[in-house]
């Protein structure tokens, strides 16, 4: 069961994370990470299925909320389109596979994730799931917590 006192970040989409840390840092008065770069990012989409795709993607470093900027590249579920702005909120959870099951179990449908679900059943690290009414929530594997949290450390 999901445990809301574990939503660790809320996603927002962005065309350009360099402006949007500008941005939203002095703004809010939150200190970033610095950016990652994945080149090929694997994400499984219905749509699309298992590909690799550009990301640039920060966080900010100050607890208990973080905001996670995301910029993705044209046509992949992070891509800021004609809609930058919030996209989902981000949960730690011990079995991101289990978890995913129990909701698609309740009616919700699996956005993306990091491994294709088709191939072997598993989500990978992440998935992003998503009820009827909406609500884009990612579950994070707990087990790449220590990552995160050493990665906003240095900042």
């Amino acid at each position: 069961m999901i445990d809301m006192r574990e939503a660790f970040h809320v996603g927002v989409r962005v065309a350009d994370l360099d402006a949007a840390m500008e941005q939203l840092g002095g703004a809010l008065g939150v200190r970033w990470a610095s950016p990652m770069v994945r080149d090929a990012q694997p994400v499984w989409t219905p749509e699309r299925g298992l590909e690799r795709v550009p990301l640039r993607f920060c966080y900010s470093v100050d607890p208990p909320m973080h905001i996670e900027l995301v910029e993705g590249s044209g046509g992949s579920v992070w891509d800021p389109g004609d809609a930058p702005g919030t996209h989902h909120i981000g949960v730690w959870v011990d079995d991101v596979d289990a978890e995913a099951e129990r909701l698609v179990s309740v009616g919700w449908t699996v956005a993306a994730c990091r491994a294709d679900p088709d191939a072997d059943g598993t989500h990978g690290i992440f998935a992003y799931l998503q009820p009827p009414s909406g609500l884009l929530v990612e579950l994070v594997s707990r087990e790449i917590q220590p990552f995160f949290e050493a990665w906003w450390a240095e900042a």
